[in-house]
């Protein structure tokens, strides 16, 4: 029988694409570069989560749009859209 987590919570972190670097499949924006849920600057990503989940103005992205790191979310070819486009990262924790 598998364990069932207790408790679920999740962490959420907004900036726009204009905060990222690099080209192509190098394109990605820093953990630093976002706010967290409080509204302050975010220091890094959970290093330990169950999923997280990208949402690219508004829409929900599928898993192979970007990686995650507890620095960095790397979206390739994210340096097309336009730089006012909200970024929203939803990590789920246990």
């Amino acid at each position: 029988m598998p364990l069932v987590t207790p408790y679920q919570n999740s962490r959420r972190f907004i900036s726009t694409i204009s905060a990222g670097t690099g080209t192509g499949a190098t394109f990605a924006i820093a953990a630093t570069a976002f706010t967290n849920d409080t509204g302050a600057a975010a220091t890094a990503f959970p290093g330990t989560y169950s999923y997280y989940n990208l949402y690219v103005n508004g829409v929900m992205q599928t898993a192979d749009t970007s990686s995650v790191t507890t620095t960095a979310i790397t979206i390739p070819g994210g340096d097309a859209l336009d730089p006012g486009t909200p970024i929203i990262v939803q990590f789920v924790v246990s």
